[in-house]
């Protein structure tokens, strides 16, 4: 039995059914599970991990991200383009990425988000060039040791068919649905305390087959997992929807068996009241992307309708080269700040812009077991020193989306360490930063 007890913090947001904070208690882990939370616990054979000057807080939880574009950040040509532009842009260099340059770009996305603060992360991998594989990122996740939501996409329609992405990077849809038969056997895990799972991401209405996306809703179903894409990103999103389909993204999500709580859709900034009711109705999830929105010029999204109207809200740092950061903690706030632009300073407050990023996003994701500090739920569980610099002079620690670090001092995954002190702990991630750099000036001189 593996105990640690994790003792006198300033302040825990439990983000529990009765969201408590409390000052100056403990958290008792065992086998990666919380055993206990409250003052004054004892645990003799516990290692112990003082917490005294620090807010406690769930993992945090990434609901969207394209792990491979850290190999793509501030490339020039689509640092100042709207989203079909951008795409059209980096989609040849996509193009000659090798499994190489899938797992180390994993790996850095998922300690960038460690370092912020994330414990878990779906990740949304649509193409395939060079014999690369969704295994590829799910070995780097167990390297990091990051709980891990892989999502098998796809691109079916490329340029000759009237699709957005070229022919070189799209798949034939019978073999996209082999492969998604074998990624959800090889490699799903189900239950409470589950390291990785698989869902099933047909990439965008814009380069997939309205066949493709329902066979993958009846596939998904069938196999018990979850499905993802994304939608009604920005108004030329809305404007194909219209010119292809003749319906509003909503109203195609719906036709194709594509709402429903095992859904979660990315971005929304274009969802008209209809489509937030009809995601309420559905329990169909929603991943807020705001940076990567700002980087691309889409919009706000309505997320205050959205949470008015009931709908599941997680957020997501969207890919790295469209934010291009991974800071899931600086997402949070910028999803306070934006609503507040939005609609007015009591819009958001920061302690729902952090329930957003913790239990709302385990809520969109499907994990009753992780989101809450609450005693039954995973050891996830990330430690925020707040004696520095960007907390000095606050009158309310807990505000840490106000004024607070973007780092923490301690992460913890299962009750394992992936961030202690706040440096990564579970692998070598200077020689993985140096790979990488190998990699982006191997993709350079290819030009």
């Amino acid at each position: 039995m593996t105990e640690i007890l994790i003792k006198s913090a300033d302040i825990i947001l439990t983000m529990d059914d009765a969201r408590r904070a409390l000052s100056g208690a403990d958290i008792l882990v065992r086998d990666g599970v919380i055993a206990a939370v409250g003052p004054n616990l004892a645990a003799p054979a516990a290692r112990v991990v003082q917490a005294k000057g620090c807010v406690v807080t769930p993992g945090l939880v990434n609901t969207h991200h394209h792990l491979y574009q850290t190999l793509t950040r501030a490339v020039p040509g689509g640092q100042d383009a709207l989203l079909f532009g951008w795409l059209k842009t980096l989609y040849p260099i996509w193009a000659r990425f090798q499994p190489e340059d899938m797992y180390v770009s994993t790996q850095i996305g998922l300690a960038e988000l460690a370092l912020s603060g994330c414990t878990l992360t779906s990740d949304h991998l649509y193409l395939f060039p060079n014999g690369a594989r969704l295994d590829d990122t799910i070995a780097a996740a167990q390297e990091v040791g990051m709980r891990f939501h892989a999502t098998r996409g796809a691109m079916s329609i490329g340029e000759s068919d009237g699709g957005l992405p070229p022919d070189s990077v799209v798949e034939r849809e019978a073999d996209i649905l082999d492969d998604m038969i074998r990624v959800v056997d090889a490699h799903h895990q189900r239950g409470a305390g589950a390291m990785v799972q698989v869902g099933l991401a047909p990439c965008s209405p814009f380069s997939v087959s309205r066949g493709l996306m329902r066979d993958a809703a009846l596939l998904a179903r069938d196999k018990g997992v979850m499905l993802h894409t994304h939608l009604a990103e920005n108004d030329e999103d809305i404007a194909y929807s219209l010119a292809n389909f003749g319906c509003r993204p909503g109203q195609y999500a719906e036709d194709l068996g594509w709402t429903g709580a095992d859904v979660w859709h990315a971005h929304c900034v274009k969802l008209d009241g209809q489509e937030i009711d009809l995601f309420a109705r559905s329990r169909t999830g929603v991943a807020h992307c705001p940076c990567s929105n700002c980087r691309l010029g889409s919009g706000i999204a309505p997320v205050r309708a959205m949470r008015d109207a009931g709908v599941k809200v997680g957020l997501g740092v969207d890919g790295s080269a469209s934010n291009d950061a991974g800071n899931l903690i600086g997402e949070a706030r910028m999803s306070m700040l934006l609503q507040r632009v939005a609609r007015g300073a009591d819009a958001m407050s920061a302690r729902e812009a952090l329930e957003i990023a913790t239990r709302g996003g385990a809520e969109v994701l499907g994990r009753d077991d992780l989101g809450q500090l609450a005693v039954g739920k995973r050891a996830d569980i990330a430690i925020w020193d707040v004696g520095g610099i960007e907390s000095a002079g606050s009158w309310d620690p807990a505000a840490l989306l106000l004024a607070g670090p973007t780092r923490v001092r301690d992460l913890f995954v299962e009750g394992r360490a992936v961030v202690a002190g706040g440096q990564i702990v579970s692998f070598d991630l200077p020689a993985a930063i140096r790979l990488q750099n190998a990699r982006v000036k191997r993709l350079v001189d290819l030009g």
